[in-house]
């Protein structure tokens, strides 16, 4: 398992950047190791911009016999207020384009997500491999 503070931009990119070589090592195509690249991405820019910064862990897993990624993002941010609003397509609080909860849930495989207003939230995203 690796821990990554996100606290920057050079955070983020770090972070992606872990999750394709993680991804790699693992032989997963192509287009998956960019699905988890843009899933981690996603999530980490949540992680600074919503959150404040916070932290993520990676690592290796393995669940009925199938290998994949595993990754956790924490902040102690303000919490979301409406987990099922800003889950719902479209939702924007940044009013950008960008794709966040719902695009890293559509990305990735096992999707969790926990929030207290006040505390902060976490995520848990997986993503097995096929073969």
């Amino acid at each position: 398992m690796r821990e990554f503070d996100i606290r920057s931009e050079d955070d983020i990119v770090r972070a992606r950047s872990a999750a394709r070589d993680f991804a790699a090592e693992l032989d997963f195509s192509l287009i998956e190791k960019t699905r988890i690249a843009t899933a981690v991405s996603e999530l980490a820019r949540n992680t600074l911009v919503h959150g404040g910064g916070g932290q993520m862990q990676i690592a290796c897993a393995s669940h009925n016999g199938r290998q994949g990624i595993r990754c956790i993002f924490v902040d102690q941010g303000p919490g979301i207020l409406d987990i099922e609003r800003a889950m719902g397509e479209g939702y924007s609080s940044a009013n950008s384009l960008e794709q966040g909860l719902p695009g890293a849930r559509r990305l990735t495989d096992d999707f969790h997500i926990a929030s207290v207003v006040g505390e902060g939230t976490r995520v848990e995203i997986a993503k097995w491999r096929d073969r």
